[in-house]
């Protein structure tokens, strides 16, 4: 039994229309309406990436990040992104690269006849456990995570966007400092979830914005 549900992911923004046509062209999803460009948009209403304007930079490290599909790192270049450190530093398959306000980001090559149309395919958790973090939101979503044979990241899968789509939680050494540039949105009820160990922050009218046990802000939408 699931506590809560996806409802979609918010960005945060200095430049809402920068930000809105770098990251619509990223992921594949559409800007809803050119002249309010807060809101992209994709076959459901699960795939919505809302930007939202503020008024703080981007300072330090982003403990959660988007992993999205390309055909090519230069693709991004070309779009605005900077390259951080290429997959031959990381000695993974990805490289981390910095959208045009700093946000870091991994791209994942796949050549041009392998891109999906919708090209992102995981959030990224810096934890000081991820086990137990892993489990805590596994918990909410009814889901069981599985952790990453060779190292110490747990995932879930099924939960967020689509089938495809991973939360994927590893661990970190720095501890968290500022507040998250990303976030997701759930549909659920806060008591409950305050009961299982959120922590309350404040209230909007149409929402309630949470932390998760490691402090990461997450909006709770009732059910309608």
């Amino acid at each position: 039994m699931s506590l809560v549900t996806w409802q979609d992911l918010c960005i945060d923004a200095l430049d809402v229309g920068s930000q809105s046509r770098f990251w619509s062209a990223v992921s594949g999803l559409e800007v809803a309406d050119p002249a309010d460009p807060d809101r992209l948009t994709g076959p459901t209403p699960r795939h919505t990436v809302w930007v939202n304007q503020v008024d703080r930079p981007h300072r330090v490290k982003n403990r959660l990040h988007l992993d999205v599909d390309c055909a090519s790192v230069d693709d991004l270049v070309a779009l605005g992104a900077t390259v951080l450190a290429p997959s031959s530093e990381t000695g993974f398959d990805w490289t981390v690269l910095a959208d045009p306000e700093g946000n870091e980001f991994c791209g994942f090559e796949r050549g041009a006849d392998q891109v999906p149309d919708y090209r992102l395919h995981g959030v990224a958790i810096d934890c000081a456990d991820p086990e137990h973090l892993a489990q805590w939101w596994g918990e909410l979503f009814g889901a069981t995570p599985t952790r990453d044979p060779h190292g110490d990241w747990w995932t879930l899968t099924g939960v967020a966007v689509d089938d495809r789509m991973t939360l994927d939680f590893g661990p970190v050494p720095e501890p968290r400092t500022e507040p998250n540039r990303l976030h997701w949105d759930v549909v659920g009820r806060a008591e409950e979830l305050l009961d299982r160990g959120a922590t309350h922050l404040w209230d909007q009218p149409q929402w309630t914005v949470l932390a998760d046990p490691e402090g990461n802000e997450f909006c709770v939408f009732p059910p309608r």
